[in-house]
C-alpha cells in the first residue's frame, strides 16, 4: 500500500536564498533527527542534476542500513525529485517544491512511499513507519524554520 505525506512551510526568505540550501545534499544531516544517525557518505561537493546518485547511512529502531537516492528531476529553483534506488522502502519518491510568495518562499514536500516486506511490512507500517515518517518531517520543518528565522 502506498502512503503519501504532504507538508508545506512558509520560509521568510527569498527563493534565491532557500533553494541553494536544499540543493546541497549535505544539509540533510542538519535537518534530520539525530536519533537516525543520518550521514551522507557521497563525498562532496555533490553536483546536483538529473541522474545524480547520493549515498547515505542511517539507522531506525536499532537497524542500520544504506540508502541510495537518485535525483530523478532537477528544475532549479522551482523543484527537484529524489527517488530511492536502494534502502528500506519498496518505493520512495520525494518531490521538493519552492514557490516565491509574498513574505518569502513556500516550500512543499510531497512524499510517496511504500514499505514492502509483505505482512511484516504491513504490520510495521501500521505500528511505526507512518508515524516515524510524519515525525521526521515535522522535525525537519521545525529545524528549517529555526535555520531561516
Amino acid at each position: 500500500m502506498v502512503d503519501y505525506l504532504e507538508r508545506v512551510l512558509l520560509i521568510p526568505r527569498p527563493r534565491a536564498e532557500v533553494f541553494p540550501f536544499f540543493a546541497d545534499a549535505h544539509n540533510l544531516e542538519r535537518i534530520t533527527p539525530s536519533f537516525l544517525g543520518f550521514e551522507v557518505v557521497t563525498p562532496g561537493p555533490i553536483v546536483m542534476r538529473a541522474g545524480t546518485l547520493i549515498d547515505y547511512k542511517m539507522g531506525l529502531h536499532g537497524v542500520r542500513f544504506q540508502w541510495r537516492t537518485q535525483i530523478a528531476e532537477w528544475s532549479p529553483p522551482e523543484f527537484f525529485v529524489d527517488v530511492q534506488l536502494k534502502g528500506p522502502y519498496r518505493r520512495w519518491r520525494h518531490r521538493h517544491s519552492f514557490a516565491e510568495v509574498p513574505g518569502g518562499t513556500l516550500m512543499g514536500d510531497l512524499v510517496e512511499y511504500e514499505v514492502g516486506w509483505g505482512w511484516a511490512g504491513a504490520a510495521a507500517r501500521r505500528v511505526f513507519v507512518r508515524r516515524s515518517v510524519q515525525n521526521i518531517f515535522e522535525y525537519r520543518n521545525r529545524v528549517i524554520g529555526e535555520i531561516f528565522a
